[in-house]
């Protein structure tokens, strides 16, 4: 096995440094702020999820560097919303297509410093690029009535989705008529989120992407009183401290928070229908906020279940994305590659074995032997699929999301306890249930605090019209998705309720 020819790390960064030299330089990627690219900030060290291989580092800046990010935002801010709209869209547009120009090294970029697979980059960079167009196409009655925010957008989010989610959002946000602020997930996408930056501030959009630590830069980022609207991805912990803040301002806001989604199995049949299903829920080791790591199962069905479980598992490819055999030979089509980092693999694993050591039954645990690898790379940030019966109640297994390609499976004897433990994590993103009759599905859906629930299919975050939030802990501030992600970050008539969860109310779309 060997790098696919033109797949290294060293030349997709030189086609960065050809492609936007204003951004990156031989010897570090540079910050964007005041219209302007900066050297500053202070470089740290960047290391691939992949093999380990030394990749560019964060230009990370302290407070008053970020300070000064915003002030300048602000004043974009203030130009960029009295712009027509028919501006806005033409410029937006023209970025959506400089991207599209250079898709495949914004995906190569994603392999090298997120650990995508080929396929699964290549759609995180099409969603957001489609998404965004269709936007285009809808903004003129979704900003009818309403104006811009008073002061620009300020983005924190997660590392597992640069584009589809983070970029998106931050093309949108100007589309409605807002300067933006961004800050580079601190785990990855740097080079990824630098470069589609610098190909839409070419055609004149109001971007700020700035790096550094996130308690040193919350304060600017979340707490600046010059902000129009804080948007969140992230885990609970941060979003705790980011909602406390916003709150303490009565500032717009959009936190999306992890849940435990769970995947009920009740009176059910299709099984060969499950199987392909429990697969595909392995994309990207189930690194999304949107991932199915609970399996909670009717204790009589069991038997089947394990049956079309380890028929999922057994099939899956997992290994490094660019390694091929034959120089000729495309890029291999695994169903996932490492987890973000070494670290984030030794924690699973400790997890793991900790859960196991109180009671929790491996039911499949594969070995990174079966992995497809270059010889003699570095495998520590890789996690073999995992599967375990009955987590005790002390392991975080029992409770929060994994990240990572890690199933708990709970077996239940009553619809009761079915929902109790779909419910173990005091709201979620999505669920599904699998059951064969319509009247089941009526009677147990409106009992799962999920804010999207499936029949016998999965739910995602969606593309274009369709809306997304969270029920319980797992969302606070306004949904997004479809026409509520322009009415999140736009002002509409006085008194508005924006569909969301938010400290006095909660309203559902």
């Amino acid at each position: 096995m060997r790098l696919k020819p033109g797949t290294a790390w060293p030349d997709a960064y030189d086609r960065c440094c050809s492609v936007a030299p204003e951004a990156f330089h031989d010897d570090r990627v540079l910050n964007h702020w005041g219209g302007i690219w900066h050297r500053d900030g202070r470089p740290v060290p960047g290391f691939s999820p992949l093999d380990g291989t030394a990749i560019a580092g964060l230009p990370r800046l302290d407070r008053a560097g970020a300070g000064r990010a915003v002030s300048g935002a602000v004043e974009e801010h203030l130009r960029w919303r009295h712009l027509p709209l028919a501006e806005r869209k033409a410029m937006v547009s023209a970025a959506v297509e400089s991207m599209a120009a250079h898709r495949d090294l914004l995906a190569l970029l994603l392999v090298w410093e997120i650990g995508k697979p080929w396929k699964t980059a290549c759609a995180d960079v099409d969603r957001c690029l489609d998404g965004v167009r269709w936007y285009v196409a809808e903004i003129d009655r979704m900003v009818a009535g309403r104006m811009p925010l008073p002061g620009p957008v300020s983005n924190i989010a997660s590392w597992n989705y640069p584009m589809s989610v983070l970029m998106h959002a931050m093309l949108v946000q100007a589309l409605a008529g807002n300067a933006v602020v961004a800050k580079t997930p601190t785990d990855g996408g740097l080079c990824c989120l630098t470069l589609a930056c610098a190909l839409a501030v070419r055609e004149g959009l109001p971007f700020t992407l700035v790096s550094g630590g996130g308690s040193e830069l919350s304060p600017v980022l979340v707490a600046g009183r010059s902000l129009g609207c804080v948007s969140f991805v992230g885990g609970r912990s941060a979003g705790a401290k980011v909602a406390t803040s916003v709150a303490d301002h009565g500032r717009r806001h959009v936190l999306e928070q992890e849940g435990l989604n769970c995947w009920g199995v009740w009176e059910y049949g299709d099984w060969d229908l499950l199987t392909r299903q429990i697969r595909a829920s392995f994309d990207y080791a189930k690194q999304r906020c949107t991932a199915y790591p609970r399996f909670v199962v009717q204790r009589s069905l069991f038997h089947e279940f394990l049956r079309a479980y380890l028929a999922a598992v057994g099939s899956l490819r997992f290994g490094h994305p660019l390694a091929v055999a034959d120089p000729d030979d495309p890029l291999p089509e695994l169903d996932f590659g490492p987890l973000i980092n070494a670290s984030k693999a030794k924690e699973l694993a400790d997890q793991v074995d900790e859960a196991i050591a109180r009671g929790g039954v491996p039911v499949h645990r594969a070995s990174l032997a079966a992995g497809h690898f270059l010889p003699g790379q570095d495998i520590s940030a890789y996690f073999a699929p995992t599967a375990l019966l009955n987590p005790p109640p002390s392991s975080p297994l029992h409770h929060a999301e994994p990240f990572g390609p890690v199933d708990t499976i709970v077996l239940v004897d009553t619809e009761a306890e079915l929902l109790a433990a779909m419910n173990a994590s005091n709201g979620a993103l999505v669920a599904t249930l699998s059951c064969d009759e319509e009247e089941t599905f009526d009677r147990l859906a409106p009992e799962v605090r999920a804010f999207k629930v499936g029949h016998n299919r999965p739910r995602s975050r969606g593309d274009r019209e369709e809306l997304f939030g969270g029920l319980g802990a797992s969302w606070r501030g306004a949904f997004v998705g479809g026409d509520l992600l322009v009415r999140a970050v736009t002002t509409g008539p006085d008194g508005e309720r924006l569909p969301g969860n938010f400290p006095h109310y909660t309203l559902l779309p």
